[in-house]
């Protein structure tokens, strides 16, 4: 019978340093760090149409959009988490030399098979702590459909469902709407 190892833990120093190196990208939780799997092409087309349609719309104004190279950091009680969203909005941002931001307002998931459970279950809870968060949007690769989860004025989100082609996300908190035909534009189903 063999005994089961303890994963090391690893410092978030040692984390932001091992992946400035990399080819692979990590998520970090508390002190685990967890291999990116790849993407598909489908994915990687409706992350790359939200990150696009964000930046030209943001232009002019104080915030913007970073693709899924930059990390969020999240600090919950007791464990800091580092993951890669696939889309975020940064109004108050670190320095450029940063790889990571931690104040996003808006942040965008792609859904896929293989992360479905852990983005609705295990992000959806780190990203709604987020102090700064207005929106968190979740894209479906299937069908013209997103979920927006959304701050209130007291402080709790409440759920918003957009489908089809000429449904159009307002994002009042960055004074923008992302429209689901720019999100979805090109892809085939």
């Amino acid at each position: 019978m063999s005994a089961l190892l303890k994963p090391e833990h690893i410092s978030v120093e040692d984390y932001l340093e091992g992946e400035l190196i990399s080819e692979v990208k990590h998520e970090y939780l508390g002190g685990q760090v967890h291999a990116m799997a790849g993407g598909t092409s489908r994915h990687a087309a409706l992350g790359a149409n939200v990150t696009t349609a964000l930046v030209s719309a943001l232009r002019g104004k104080p915030c913007r959009a970073f693709n899924s190279d930059l990390k969020v950091r999240i600090e919950l009680p007791g464990q800091t988490r580092f993951y890669y969203p696939d889309a975020m909005v940064v109004c108050e941002l670190r320095k450029d030399s940063e790889t990571w931001q931690d104040r996003p307002i808006v942040i965008v998931e792609v859904l896929s098979e293989s992360t479905r459970r852990i983005d609705l279950t295990e992000k959806l809870d780190a990203y709604l702590a987020i102090p700064t968060l207005k929106a968190l949007i979740f894209v479906e690769p299937g069908i013209v459909f997103a979920t927006v989860h959304r701050r209130g004025p007291s402080g709790g989100f409440s759920r918003e469902d957009y489908a089809g082609t000429e449904a159009v996300i307002p994002l009042p908190e960055i004074g923008v709407d992302l429209a689901l035909a720019e999100v979805y534009e090109g892809i085939e189903f």
